[in-house]
């Protein structure tokens, strides 16, 4: 199956723990020729693999004996639910940028009483800083792109999620058409997107 790499915008070497001012992303998608696995990425900064944290906490030798990853329960999220509440319907955890500290991955969702609104997913860090509030920092997939993300995870620092949507707007919302395996990776200042492709059927 063809597959589409896509590039976030240039940012700063590491997720920006530290900051308070919050930065997004848009993926977008250009064509690639190969898997991004394939392609010679290199591990995280640190010279050892990341580490995939399934719970809440992470030893981190230079910032102390752990670093917890942020609760997506307790973010705002940049999506527009014209006044209904925000859900976080799945989420994950795993160190993205090989500093020692977990992200977390959070898929959110207007909680509209019925239907299936689409996701967005999100990157949260936690600033090491007494008292400071998790915050987004990257995002992944925009609302408007009007996909439902299923089994999201996080290992050795790669976000996967699988992507269900829709061919064309003709397609009644409760029967979603395409499914895409997205894949994100930090690599030099960025996220970096594999996205392969899946001819259109029902799922």
């Amino acid at each position: 199956m063809p597959h589409r790499h896509a590039e976030t915008a240039p940012l700063p070497h590491t997720l920006e723990h530290s900051r308070t001012r919050p930065v997004h992303w848009l993926a977008t998608a250009t064509a690639m020729a190969a898997v991004i696995a394939a392609a010679g990425l290199v591990q995280p900064a640190t010279g050892s693999p990341a580490t995939d944290i399934t719970g809440t906490a992470a030893k981190d030798p230079a910032k102390g004996p752990q670093a917890t990853a942020p609760d997506p329960a307790a973010v705002t999220y940049p999506l527009d639910c014209k006044g209904a509440p925000q859900t976080v319907t799945t989420s994950a955890h795993g160190d993205l940028d090989g500093d020692g500290r977990p992200e977390t991955v959070a898929a959110v969702r207007c909680d509209a009483g019925s239907g299936t609104p689409p996701h967005a997913i999100y990157v949260l860090v936690q600033d090491p800083a007494e008292g400071a509030h998790p915050r987004v920092v990257a995002t992944l997939l925009e609302a408007a792109r009007r996909q439902t993300a299923t089994e999201l995870t996080v290992r050795d620092g790669l976000v996967t999620a699988t992507l269900v949507g829709y061919s064309s707007p003709d397609v009644p919302r409760y029967s979603p058409d395409t499914k895409q395996l997205a894949k994100w990776r930090w690599r030099d200042g960025k996220f970096r997107q594999e996205l392969t492709d899946s001819a259109a059927r029902s799922v």
